[in-house]
């Protein structure tokens, strides 16, 4: 039997390693802390009516808001008072008021506060336990209220309530049937359409006017889709991302009356057409996003085009994106961003040519210190090409490193170029980095995502043995040294990769990663209901297909695991609950293996707080350090999963 020996930080050998490694490293060491500390500052808005600009940043180490005038006239007034978890998230509801997200514990169990610009009047508006609010319109000329989507009534659905953000007062306004999951509003404020589904087929629902019943317009498979994005200014047809008909995502008008297509506005030939921008004020499309290696835009807007070309010959190989604007769209929000930083806020007046910086993001990361992200291609084994980003350490010859593939979440997901703190933070620590878009990975197309139903564990597990075998034959990996890590899906790779491929990798990290997938899909939150019929189609059936199910999941081979292993998870976890975790620990257990397992009992689907996010960074550090030999900070932290693990 060949256990996992963790006997205190750091063997002599792996000691002598890091120590190897650093003499060969030209690049300084920087500190973890520095990676996955809370920022200066994020989130900056500004204010409908441009008078104020407002952030989140720091407080009693969690997130809080923030406002000031936007010509500075009086101090930074801070309006949220969060002490348990960062707030999730904030905009502008009137010109007066913003509205923003806490939820508990990581739960996901969102409630809606307001809170004025002055900070009087704050209130939850949404005191209901276990009930989880979203925003379905913001209702721009309304000062008073929102539209906002619960399931108060049913946990497993939502209803669409018009929402008074002074008082709470709350009218319903649309009904779930029970299968709607996403509701379209018209620029006047009214729920027009719908999306409903049974799991495997998907209707869009119309209605002309508010007070009359929805009607079926469009049915469609799972795979492919019609997703309305929101109505053309007169209010009469609809703009979408529809697949119909074609591999890559297009953006198109739609006739709501009948489902047609009447134009295709944007498409492109290599990956999905993305998000859809337009101008509320002038009440025109501006740009579609789309991503290849990077984000990019294709304008219908010549105002649009000229802005973006003048912000980016200001900010050359960075991306540059607008992201807050006020009504009369002349004052704005620049966020920049590139591979080696996470950027700056700017506030841009386009009247006045008024240009300044709000906030540098992590200005203690140089980026002449930090590593570039490379996109290449991977060959997988059946010819199918696979794009990812390769990031080498800096300051080092890249042959036979340590390396690490680190796995996205989803699976139906992708990772792009930018800054990736965990990317960045193990290129540092010595290790070549590569983030890859395996078969299902999203924005690729229709034929790449299906590629990946029912192949967990398989071909999409296969892709990763590929890209790890691309590393060594390259010459960038040494074959001894490479571990596997990533979260959510990425995690269930990580136990993957140990179990089904135990000589593929020296060690392996997985961060709320699923286990069991019989029990995983039996405990999926109950508004994922309806999407339960979906989940059986691309992952398997667990009464029909139960040996497909079994081989997949990795709790069933832990006989197989002979490499060391790190676990951590949150115990409020709503998505992949902690007895996924639970299960792969107490499996290696019985054989006698330690398993070093960190469980924040604050933490749901990751680890939002600031405090809970170092501990993890630093057992990471340590652990793969210990069994691959990279770069190590010195510290006197105690992480007894680590310290204390017996051999």
């Amino acid at each position: 039997m060949i256990r996992v020996l963790l006997l205190a930080f750091l063997s002599a050998t792996s000691i002598a390693l890091a120590e190897d490694a650093a003499k060969n490293d030209a690049s300084p060491l920087i500190p973890m802390h520095d990676f996955f500390r809370n920022p200066v500052a994020a989130a900056y808005q500004v204010s409908p009516g441009g008078d104020y600009i407002s952030w989140m940043a720091p407080w009693e180490s969690r997130l809080n808001v923030f406002v000031q005038p936007v010509d500075g006239s009086a101090e930074a007034r801070r309006l949220t008072s969060a002490t348990k978890r960062d707030i999730g998230g904030y905009f502008w509801s009137a010109k007066d008021q913003i509205v923003y997200l806490q939820d508990d514990g990581g739960d996901e169990n969102f409630h809606l506060y307001a809170v004025n610009a002055d900070g009087s009047g704050q209130k939850d508006l949404t005191p209901f336990p276990e009930v989880r609010v979203g925003v379905v319109d913001d209702l721009r000329d309304d000062e008073d209220h929102l539209l906002v989507s619960m399931n108060k009534r049913d946990a497993r659905i939502f209803d669409v309530f018009r929402l008074n953000t002074r008082t709470g007062e709350m009218e319903l306004v649309a009904e779930n049937p029970g299968s709607v999951t996403s509701w379209v509003t018209d620029h006047d404020g009214k729920v027009r359409a719908a999306v409903q589904t049974d799991g495997v087929n998907t209707e869009l629902l119309y209605r002309a006017k508010e007070d009359e019943p929805f009607k079926k317009v469009l049915s469609t498979d799972f795979r492919e889709s019609v997703d309305p994005a929101f109505f053309t200014f007169d209010n009469k047809e609809l703009y979408a991302t529809s697949n119909l008909g074609r591999d890559k995502a297009a953006i198109v008008r739609l006739d709501p009356q009948n489902g047609k297509e009447l134009e295709v506005l944007f498409e492109h030939p290599e990956v999905d057409a993305g998000g859809l921008i337009a101008s509320e004020k002038r009440k025109v499309l501006t740009a579609a996003t789309f991503t290849r290696d990077k984000t990019e835009y294709h304008f219908f807007d010549e105002w649009r085009r000229e802005l973006q070309e003048k912000l980016q010959k200001k900010f050359p190989g960075d991306e540059v994106a607008l992201v807050s604007k006020n009504r009369d769209e002349d004052k704005f929000i620049v966020r920049t961003m590139s591979d080696r930083s996470r950027g700056a806020f700017w506030f841009y007046d386009d009247k006045t040519g008024d240009f300044r910086k709000l906030a540098d993001v992590t200005p203690w990361l140089a980026e002449e210190n930090l590593a570039p992200m490379k996109p290449v291609r991977i060959a997988a084994r059946d010819g199918l090409e696979l794009p990812a980003y390769l990031t080498l350490p800096p300051g080092k010859d890249p042959k036979n490193l340590p390396a690490v593939l680190l796995v996205h979440g989803g699976p139906w997901a992708r990772d792009a170029w930018g800054f990736d703190a965990e990317a960045q933070f193990l290129a540092n620590r010595g290790y070549a980095v590569l983030q890859v878009n395996f078969r299902g990975s999203t924005g690729y197309g229709r034929a790449f995502w299906e590629k990946s139903f029912k192949q967990w564990g398989k071909t999409m597990q296969d892709d990763l043995t590929d890209s790890a075998k691309w590393l060594v034959d390259q010459g960038i990996a040494d074959p001894k040294r490479i571990a596997i890590y990533g979260g959510s899906y990425g995690g269930y790779a990580a136990l993957a990769g140990l179990a089904f491929t135990p000589d593929v990798y020296a060690a392996g990290v997985s961060f709320v990663g699923p286990s069991n997938i019989f029990t995983l899909l039996a405990t999926v939150p109950p508004y994922w209901e309806p999407m339960r019929k979906m989940n059986y189609e691309m992952i398997g059936d667990p009464e029909k297909e139960k040996d497909l199910l079994t081989a997949a999941s990795p709790l069933f081979s832990a006989d197989k695991i002979k490499s060391p292993l790190l676990i951590a998870q949150g115990a409020n976890d709503p998505r992949v609950k902690k007895a996924e975790s639970d299960q792969i620990v107490e499996a290696l257990k019985k054989r006698g293996v330690d398993v070093p397992y960190i469980v924040k009992d604050n933490e749901g689907h990751g680890f939002g707080n600031e405090e809970n996010r170092l501990y993890f960074f630093r057992a990471i550090e340590r652990f793969l350090a210990k069994h691959l030999g990279g770069r190590v900070e010195e510290s006197d932290e105690k992480i007894p999963e680590l310290d204390g693990a017996k051999g």
